[in-house]
């Protein structure tokens, strides 16, 4: 069997069936404040932390610097691998697509990076307005990240907390290999977050919706847990 690339957040490997594919492009998605961009970042931390793998932010909305010290309230510091060569932060302006592709593949082959996050694909697609030209741009960016062997994120945002929505332009998860749903689950006088994997292409994983929670050391999923609210088939 071969072997998983696992992103050490606490249970989502056990939903994954063990981790992702390697090369796989992984949409994740949600709406905003579900934590995606934390739950992205946490990968790529523990890829340097526990498998010493380089990675590679890219954000077409935050600036890096802005990330960088949000991420630092849950004792991940990037600065440091920064300096070190391991990561590499780059914000980039959308309505330069031409331009992309060779600046993803530069970062990438500069510091060897294995994993990638695209924060977000939303920012992207609002620049391009005919959908094929969107898909087509999608699918380029995730053939050129399979092609440099870098098993990658993007993220994308539902405009929406309509549970039959995946993403902001309904051709994000086409694309995507993996589609992993955050939620935000109303209960009574609060919300509850809830984590759901969409697809996994050519891998059984879980079919159950997990709750989970943004800890003050990141994402912790619970996956002998479940939670029943809506039917996602």
């Amino acid at each position: 069997m071969e072997e998983r690339v696992k992103t050490n957040i606490p249970g989502l490997d056990e939903i994954l069936n063990g981790g992702f594919m390697p090369s796989d492009l992984v949409l994740l998605t949600g709406p905003a404040g579900t934590g995606k961009t934390i739950m992205a970042c946490q990968y790529l931390y523990n890829s340097i932390r526990f498998f010493n793998s380089p990675g590679v932010f890219i954000s077409f909305e935050e600036r890096p610097e802005d990330v960088k010290k949000h991420m630092t309230n849950f004792g991940w510091y990037f600065d440091k691998y920064e300096e070190e060569g391991m990561m590499t932060f780059v914000k980039y302006d959308p309505l330069h697509i031409e331009d992309i592709f060779g600046l993803i593949e530069n970062n990438i082959h500069e510091i060897g990076a294995k994993r990638v996050v695209i924060d977000s694909i939303t920012g992207l697609g609002l620049n391009i307005k005919n959908t094929s030209d969107l898909r087509a741009s999608i699918f380029n960016i995730g053939r050129m990240l399979k092609r440099s062997g870098c098993t990658s994120i993007l993220t994308s945002e539902i405009p929406t907390e309509n549970p039959k929505m995946l993403s902001t332009f309904g051709v994000e998860e086409h694309v995507a290999d993996d589609v992993i749903v955050l939620y935000r689950v109303p209960r009574e006088a609060s919300f509850v977050r809830a984590i759901y994997v969409w697809k996994m292409r050519g891998s059984m994983h879980s079919e159950k919706i997990h709750p989970y929670n943004i800890t003050k050391k990141g994402i912790v999923v619970y996956p002998k847990d479940e939670i029943k609210v809506f039917n996602t088939g």
